[in-house]
């Protein structure tokens, strides 16, 4: 059965690991009628958690989705990991869906991943919700935690349910919008009650706090509750969606999924009142990438974007799609418009975590997935005919890297085969061949999301696999002006070759990487002969004097030569400014450069100390810090080199709980025992390149 669009809710849930995400992702199935039962995570069999890996290690690692239906409402849930090593599933379910529900324990309050998902979804005005978890531990609190959210986040949270006692006394929760008590029944679905006596009050200000929000969305309902004091059941529902679409309010949820207590009001919450489709906008980008508001409209022809790529052994490549405008139906012919490919669908499915389940058509807003669609990757936008692109998924930088290499060298093009599928799996993970260190780099999000990758193909293509810190692309630069020529010129009967070349080179300010000046006046060299001089210089630069690193951020000017009017060609002033640049440098005290990263750590303030402490070991430059309700953010400047094994080092330093961003900044000079130790390892590096 397809739904319209007004008819859909998509609804990410988030959080930090071990809040229980997949736990409340298999209850809302069980009360929407999905499954039979509700599985554990110990029990290997929950609907989200299906691939082996998961499994075993009893965590996410992929978004899961699943759908169910309630007053006439499809529903569609993404189960997505706390860990940051997956954090790529986590945007592509945020991008996918019109409303995040973030799992915030009732014991521990908010933790690190918290404020990261936080900041995520206020960077792009998402509205959200938050479920407090695990109410019925003993030392779980829910209005400690709202005090907590709000002191952290500057946000009041507006409870939609209360919780009916805690820890061993916790019974259930109280639905303020409907005002009726849900008894939790253990294994089977809560029961409806009337409110106990003993928590009127409590859901009297709850209610008036639910009324203020609700009148937040829209002037006349303001008017109403200026003048009445109070608004309708009807008249609360039609603010709080507009309020919750507008990003207004943040509703808070109370409960404990794995005893079915809080699901049915979380239920018909996200059915009455979480923001349908129409009221989000997507983005198309043109071709300098500047992004354009795109509404999701039914009534517009079909437009889709590739939100993910998995590959299934039974049903083979699957693409995920999000369909933004009209409606995708199967056995039609469609557009990828990003390979300027036709791409015919045959089946169309949606899903229940791993089961697919065939459908006809999906409307604008809904989310499916095709089998064996030849030319779809992720990010790919697919429509009915030529137009413009959807912007990508903003994923972050990779944080962590390690050369790889198959022990069996026959295994090396099928593990190259294998980590190229992986990437378009995740695109959070990058493969390259890097031909400056002859080494091939895989990089992550973290070494957990890098070893489980391995781990895999190692398990299933039976390929064993060997890891290493991988080598530091340096550069090299000069620090003051010089001047060389250089002749070329060789006799071996017949034509020759002859070209004379004088350079002179001087040093460019960080980031400016190389300019050309042709500075030759009254034809000493022949205009047909620069093009082969500014070729010989580019080569120069490819191996600086000092380590044969790359040359960047020089400035060369061709100032005199002489040709011959037989023996002179491009090649012999090609030789010839090669030979120039690279004498000139020798003079031009060349230095070694190192690239230098920004890094950003989120930490728990008592690591702090510890934290800056190590960075300052590592050559780090502090550029600032900020910290609220426990949580630090540092920023600081740190050598590459530095962080090649950072994540394992916070996670040492802060027992698994930091976690950071990084991104290439600059390259700055080094000298003394640092610029000796490089050039040493560069050395018996190219000794080994050449035995090989």
């Amino acid at each position: 059965m397809s739904h319209s669009t007004d008819k859909i809710r998509n609804v990410a849930i988030a959080g930090h690991g071990q809040t229980g995400k997949s736990t409340l992702f298999e209850h809302l199935l069980f009360a929407g009628g999905v499954i039979q039962r509700a599985e554990t995570l110990d029990s290997g069999k929950t609907a989200s958690d299906y691939s082996p890996e998961e499994i075993e290690r009893k965590i996410s690692i992929h978004a899961a989705m699943g759908h169910v239906e309630r007053n006439g409402i499809k529903i569609n849930f993404f189960d997505t990991p706390g860990s940051s090593d997956f954090n790529g599933a986590v945007i592509l379910s945020f991008r996918a869906a019109e409303f995040a529900l973030l799992m915030v324990d009732g014991k521990s309050g908010v933790q690190i991943e918290t404020v990261k998902l936080w900041r995520n979804l206020d960077s792009v005005g998402k509205p959200r919700g938050v479920f407090i978890t695990k109410l019925d531990n003993d030392q779980a609190d829910f209005n400690k935690t709202l005090a907590d959210i709000k002191e952290k986040f500057k946000v009041e949270c507006v409870p939609i349910t209360l919780p009916m006692g805690g820890g061993g006394s916790f019974k259930g929760v109280i639905d303020v919008l409907h005002e009726k008590a849900f008894i939790q029944q253990g294994d089977a679905l809560e029961k409806e009650e009337a409110i106990p006596a003993e928590f009127k009050d409590a859901v009297a200000a709850a209610r008036e706090k639910l009324i203020e929000a609700a009148a937040e969305g829209d002037d006349s309902l303001m008017e109403k509750y200026i003048e009445n004091g109070s608004l309708s059941i009807d008249d609360m529902k039609t603010g709080l969606v507009k309020a919750l679409a507008g990003n207004k309010y943040v509703p808070a949820f109370a409960g404990s999924p794995i005893k079915n207590a809080g699901i049915m009001p979380l239920l018909d919450f996200i059915a009455d009142a979480a923001p349908n489709p129409r009221t989000a906008k997507d983005a198309v980008i043109d071709g300098e990438g500047k992004e354009t508001p795109v509404a999701v409209d039914p009534d517009k022809p079909m437009s889709a974007l590739v939100i993910r790529t998995n590959y299934d052994q039974f049903s083979g490549k699957l693409s995920w799609l999000k369909i933004i405008t009209g409606k995708l139906s199967a056995d039609s012919e469609t557009l990828n418009v990003t390979e300027n490919k036709k791409e015919r669908i045959g089946k169309l499915y949606t899903c229940q975590g791993k089961k697919l389940e065939e459908v006809r058509e999906l409307s604008a807003g809904d989310i499916g997935i095709i089998a064996k669609a030849a030319t779809l990757k992720t990010n790919d936008t697919l429509a009915a005919s030529d137009g413009p692109l959807f912007a990508p998924l903003a994923l972050p930088e990779p944080v962590h890297s390690v050369a790889v290499n198959a022990i069996a060298k026959k295994d090396e093009d099928k593990l190259g085969e294998f980590l190229v599928r992986a990437t378009e799996e995740d695109k959070t993970f990058r493969f390259n061949y890097n031909g400056e260190t002859k080494e091939a780099v895989i990089s992550g999000m973290g070494e957990l999301q890098i070893n489980i990758i391995l781990d895999k193909i190692k398990a299933n293509q039976k390929i064993e696999v060997e890891t290493r810190v991988p080598k530091i692309a340096y550069r090299e630069t000069i620090s003051k002006k010089a001047s060389a020529e250089y002749t070329h010129k060789k006799q071996s009967g017949g034509h020759g070759q002859y070209g004379k070349v004088m350079l002179e080179i001087a040093p460019l300010a960080r980031s400016e990487g190389y300019q050309f000046v042709n500075a030759i006046f009254g034809g000493a060299i022949p205009k047909n002969y620069i093009p082969g001089v500014e070729k010989g210089v580019i080569e120069g630069m490819l191996h600086g004097s000092m380590a044969s690193y790359p040359v960047v951020d020089v400035e060369v000017k061709v100032v005199d030569g002489k040709y011959h009017p037989v023996d002179s060609n491009e090649l012999s002033f090609r030789i010839a400014a090669r030979g120039a640049f690279r004498d000139a440098m020798k003079q031009a005290n060349p230095t070694l450069l190192e690239p230098v990263m920004n890094l950003t750590v989120f930490v728990e303030e008592k690591y702090l100390g510890d934290v800056m402490s190590d960075l300052s070991g590592k050559r780090g430059k502090i550029l600032g810090q900020d910290s609220a309700g426990g949580i630090a953010e540092i920023r600081a400047e740190v050598p590459h080199v530095e962080l090649l094994r950072y994540s394992i080092d916070l996670r040492s330093i802060t027992s698994g709980t930091g976690s950071f961003n990084v991104a290439f900044s600059h390259y700055s000079p080094i000298s003394g025992r640092i610029a000796d130790d490089v050039i040493k390892a560069r050395a018996e590096f190219k000794v080994q390149e050449a035995d090989e």
